[in-house]
């Protein structure tokens, strides 16, 4: 970044480089796995769980049968359904400890991630790389963005998550009045 260049700008362009980066069959067959889904859990940790949680909600907008790890109506997950996790430095202990439980009960798991070959990816049934910067390489040589620690990875997830919600809708010929009238009365 030069003095001259506004950091939103840097931002903006490596959010966007990452993106281009992505594999747009691979982002489809994902849409693909979710939309044939019987059930569908999510999780992830820290930042990435903030993300995957409005991903969570955009789901249940769309009419799919999406829960949140954690929450006490989480249903339990077993053939037919999918486990679908973000783990974007590719080594989370909590999540590959619940991709195992995901898997042993006989769901697919999915895996969001920045490291293709993380110890996660070994327990994933599909893996969709987000090419971004992680904590797994925010210092040093490897570091390649103005934002800190996961942030590339983080905003990228957002703006991924959108795009598949434009994908699932068309999959699955959701209206946006329909999307609109599932959103909560209660806030």
């Amino acid at each position: 970044m030069t003095d001259r260049e506004r950091p939103y700008s840097v931002a903006l362009r490596e959010l966007g480089d990452v993106l281009e980066r992505m594999d747009d069959g691979a982002i489809d067959a994902a849409c693909r796995m979710l939309a044939d889904a019987g059930r569908i859990g999510v999780s992830g940790c820290g930042r990435e769980l903030l993300q995957i949680k409005g991903f969570a909600m955009r789901l249940f907008h769309l009419g799919m049968p999406v829960a949140m790890v954690g929450d006490v109506t989480m249903p339990p997950l077993g053939p037919g359904d999918v486990f679908l996790v973000t783990a974007g430095p590719g080594a989370l202990a909590t999540m590959e400890a619940l991709m195992g439980i995901a898997r042993e009960a006989g769901a697919k798991v999915l895996l969001v991630t920045a490291q293709a070959e993380g110890r996660a990816s070994r327990l994933a049934d599909f893996t969709l790389l987000v090419p971004a910067q992680t904590m797994a390489d925010d210092q040093g040589p490897a570091r390649s963005s103005v934002l800190p620690m996961g942030s590339v990875y983080e905003g990228a997830l957002f703006v991924l998550f959108e795009v598949m919600v434009l994908k699932l809708k068309a999959v699955l010929g959701v209206q946006a009045e329909v999307m609109r009238a599932r959103h909560t009365n209660m806030e």
